[in-house]
């Protein structure tokens, strides 16, 4: 079977099990939405001291040169949890209303992951219950896909631990190669959430700082905020919902009752707090005993694609 085909019997039987599981469900109704209104605003972050950013350090993980590619020059590998412009806006949250029952067509587009340079792309994304994720591999480098569902109350459970393997379309071992060419084979697996857990999150079994993260939602009312913090969602029905904001290392701290008039723009801003006190083991930490000499011969990090700060 070609590889085309082989997606193409791949979708449809997952489209099979996504109808399944959602069958015996009210679920939502796509109905024609006649002068439906705007909701647009911006997320800030606010608090002191801002967050930092995790810290890994790449000797001790598989492929350090390679995925040093993006690194801060000394040899770390950051994780910019969170995405914040000068102005305060924070990037990566998901802006949603609830309560809205008919309206407007789903996106019926798989939600897609790259992992790129050691890096899983985009940082955060939405799912569907019953629905699909698919992740592509562009690098030269095999990864390991590990994806849980979890929640405050219940915790995470495993979804599926499946590896992805390295993309022969990659020039290995030409650490100035670009990604200029075809994506592995696509690895398409269905999110089934159990218990009301609405958090899906992948991080790479081999590459700890490779992570991503989906909130599942049930309608397609929502907006996933730009680098300046704005979003928009657009043909909301009018009417009166709740409207939530949730960032995944803040979870959901800010809600709100908004009225959506006929062919009317209502602006709806957040103001999310920064988590105070040391969140994470992941630091940047100046130890010898972990240098690039640790491995016992000689090992050049350099971030060719990026240096980060």
């Amino acid at each position: 079977m070609s590889a085309s085909r082989h997606r193409a019997a791949l979708f449809g039987a997952l489209s099979l099990l996504s109808m399944a599981a959602i069958a015996p469900v009210s679920a939502y109704e796509v109905v024609e939405v006649e002068h439906g209104g705007t909701v647009t605003g911006k997320v800030t972050l606010e608090g002191q001291p801002m967050p930092t950013s995790q810290g890994f350090n790449l000797v001790t993980f598989p492929d350090p040169e390679y995925c040093g590619r993006i690194s801060n020059g000394s040899g770390w590998r950051l994780l910019h949890d969170f995405s914040i412009d000068q102005m305060g806006g924070l990037k990566d949250v998901v802006v949603s209303l609830e309560g809205i029952e008919k309206g407007r067509p789903f996106d019926l587009s798989v939600p897609r992951v790259e992992a790129r340079d050691c890096r899983f792309q985009p940082f955060v994304t939405v799912v569907r219950n019953g629905h699909a994720v698919e992740v592509v591999n562009m690098d030269p480098v095999m990864h390991d896909i590990q994806a849980y569902e979890t929640s405050l109350q219940l915790g995470p459970r495993v979804l599926f631990n499946s590896p992805l393997p390295m993309n022969a379309h990659h020039k290995r071992g030409d650490l100035h190669a670009t990604h200029r060419h075809m994506p592995g084979p696509s690895m398409l697996e269905p999110v089934n959430l159990h218990k009301g857990r609405k958090l899906f999150v992948m991080q790479c079994g081999f590459h700890a700082y490779m992570l991503s993260w989906g909130l599942a939602v049930s309608n397609p009312y929502y907006a996933i905020t730009d680098g300046s913090g704005s979003y928009t969602i657009e043909n909301v029905p009018p009417g009166s919902y709740r409207m939530v904001a949730w960032h995944p290392y803040i979870g959901t701290m800010s809600e709100e009752i908004v009225v959506v008039k006929a062919d009317g723009k209502v602006e709806v801003h957040f103001s999310m707090k920064a988590p105070a006190g040391r969140r994470t083991s992941h630091q940047v930490v100046e130890n010898p005993r972990f240098g690039l000499e640790a491995l016992g011969h000689p090992l050049h990090i350099e971030p060719l694609v990026q240096l980060q700060h």
